[in-house]
């Protein structure tokens, strides 16, 4: 996951801090080399690196600080409000036309899921009320017209295309008198990219600009290329005048400095990211939860969002009433591995909730699409009761059960295992509420609590 190696390591110094009473001008600077280390080490820009401690420090061995009866947990709101300043302050929205249609031109090299993205974000701004068209005008990729067109029909969106012959910037201006006619109030334009920036591709791009005056020029960029992603951000960024940019898998194994540096560099913000693969896995990008998740802080707001946007109310109540009753059984838990699957990977959901990460069980959780129709096949080899009293599934019941669901003994005893693993999570939820961690208004849209 991005952000998991900085997010280790700055938790780590802050438990450091955490350890002393008093903090000393020493002490501070001792925390914000380490801290230097971190970001320098998740590939965030020197000079930004340089900037934000530097701004952090003159803050740190202040009076507020030093004097505070909780210097640690000063210290910490500092580094989080410098965070959340330094990626951008607030959320950026897209810029709507006065006058429809909004045209919103999507740029950057090949392979950084341009394309995709170009769907994605018609998908989300469908969703907020708009009328979107997607235009085909990367003409020199094979079967890039072809796949903007399947991910059109999946998504029930029209993609305007006059096929490889025309050149892009035709193709641009005819999508957008189309719109003007047929009532779209959203053009979103699939450009070309090329392996590297060359003038060609800058002067094709600068052109469609000029014809369609877009309101948004929005750089698509691969955070798996770490800082070289912030060098094509800002070499788009002199030549069009970006307005925003989207950082695509950030799901994946990234240092992250490039969500660290890229509106420092370009002064253009990050407005949304790609969390995975699937159509619906784009995210408004909000830099004060981006900072809370660095922290180790959760990201409740962000979770409740996705909940309330997947969980069915009725089920969730009974399950509360279920859970009270001490009557969760095998086939709740498939219901709420199928809602948890529509919320997105769990991995990623459990990073919302603040502690839940560090708890023992909590770390590796995966599920995907082939483990969820396991795990459904082997519930529904199982008989009324042993569904509802798992501790009467012995040996022999467990290797009928895999031959019923066609799956190995191991499987089912992994299946039993991970339905355990759930009624703790559970339990911890409860408890993180009880607590006062996770206040009630919070945990209200959780598929959990409802």
């Amino acid at each position: 996951m991005a952000f998991e190696n900085i997010s280790e390591k700055i938790q780590a110094i802050f438990k450091n801090l955490r350890g002393k009473g008093k903090l000393t001008e020493k002490d501070v600077q001792a925390a914000m080399r380490e801290v230097r280390l971190a970001l320098l080490e998740a590939d965030v820009s020197y000079k930004v690196v340089k900037e934000f401690i530097n701004k952090v420090t003159e803050r740190a061995v202040g009076s507020e600080v030093l004097e505070s009866l909780t210097p640690a947990q000063q210290v910490i709101k500092i580094v989080h409000e410098e965070l959340t300043q330094l990626m951008g302050g607030t959320q950026s929205k897209i810029s709507l036309a006065a006058k429809p249609p909004t045209v919103v031109m999507m740029v950057g090299l090949q392979g950084s899921g341009k394309t995709t993205s170009s769907a994605k974000l018609a998908r989300h701004m469908k969703k907020q009320g708009k009328s979107p068209l997607l235009a085909a005008c990367d003409v020199y990729r094979p079967a890039a017209i072809k796949q903007l067109q399947v991910l059109g029909e999946q998504l029930d969106i029209p993609v305007f295309s006059l096929g490889d012959k025309q050149s892009p910037v035709d193709i641009a201006r005819g999508a957008r008198a189309h719109a003007e006619k047929n009532g779209f109030d959203l053009v979103i334009l699939d450009t070309a990219g090329r392996l590297h920036i060359d003038e060609e591709l800058m002067e094709e791009l600068a052109q469609i600009k000029q014809q369609c005056h877009p309101q948004e020029i929005l750089l698509v960029v691969d955070a798996m290329t770490g800082q070289d992603a912030v060098n094509v951000a800002e070499k788009f960024n002199q030549t069009l005048g970006l307005d925003g940019v989207i950082l695509t898998k950030l799901d994946g194994d990234t240092r992250g400095g490039a969500a660290l540096s890229v509106k420092a560099v370009t002064g253009q913000p990050i407005k949304f990211t790609g969390m995975g693969e699937k159509l619906d896995a784009l995210e408004p990008f909000y830099p004060d939860r981006m900072a809370s998740r660095i922290l180790g802080m959760g990201d409740v707001l962000t979770l409740i969002e996705k909940a309330q946007a997947t969980v069915d109310l009725k089920k969730a109540q009974e399950l509360e009433r279920k859970l009270r009753q001490n009557e969760f059984t095998f086939d709740d838990y498939l219901d709420q591995l199928q809602q948890l699957q529509k919320m997105g990977p769990l991995n990623q959901l459990i990073e919302m909730i603040p502690g839940l990460g560090k708890l023992k069980g909590m770390q590796g959780v995966e599920i995907n699409e082939k483990d969820i129709k396991h795990v459904e096949a082997i519930i529904r080899s199982m008989t009324r009761e042993e569904r509802r009293k798992p501790d009467i599934i012995n040996g022999s019941r467990r290797k009928r059960i895999a031959m019923g669901s066609g799956t190995s003994i191991q499987e089912v005893n992994r299946t039993i295992k991970q339905f355990e693993q759930m009624q703790k999570m559970m339990k911890q939820f409860a408890q993180l509420q009880q607590g006062g961690k996770l206040g009630k208004k919070g945990m209200a849209r959780l598929p959990f609590f409802q």
